[in-house]
């Protein structure tokens, strides 16, 4: 069961992020400096491997949330939710802008993609406490 919550809280942050980053492409593309083709999309949005990749590292970090929760007997989805709020803000989010100001990115960047990491975070912590 404990591994059917961490697939079902990883289709829940990767659903997220689809929203996320659709809501947020144009500001994305413009700060990320990504190739942008004819059609105003990423130049690589044919290439399946990004999300493949994307897709197997929320499995891991939802897995590795899921067993963190476990020592520390997180189980209500309150408890689950302000928990993966602290993943994201205090941990997932700095190691971002640490790599970003490293390779001099763009402040927006950092926000946009600690953004997600905060509220996908999040999102598995509720639904890993939901079960």
């Amino acid at each position: 069961m404990e591994f059917i919550n961490v697939i079902v809280a990883a289709i829940a942050a990767f659903a997220f992020g689809a929203v996320w980053y659709m809501v947020l492409a144009k500001p994305w593309m413009e700060a990320s400096g990504i190739a942008v083709g004819e059609d105003g999309r990423p130049a690589n949005s044919a290439d399946k491997k990004p999300f493949i990749i994307s897709f197997v590292c929320l499995i891991i970090v939802a897995g590795m949330m899921r067993h963190v929760f476990s020592l520390a007997g997180i189980d209500a989805p309150i408890k689950g939710l302000v928990a993966g709020i602290g993943v994201g803000l205090f941990l997932a989010t700095p190691w971002i802008a640490t790599n970003y100001a490293f390779a001099d990115r763009k402040r927006a960047l950092t926000v946009i993609d600690g953004g997600y990491a905060t509220i996908g975070c999040a999102i598995i912590g509720l639904v890993l406490t939901l079960f």
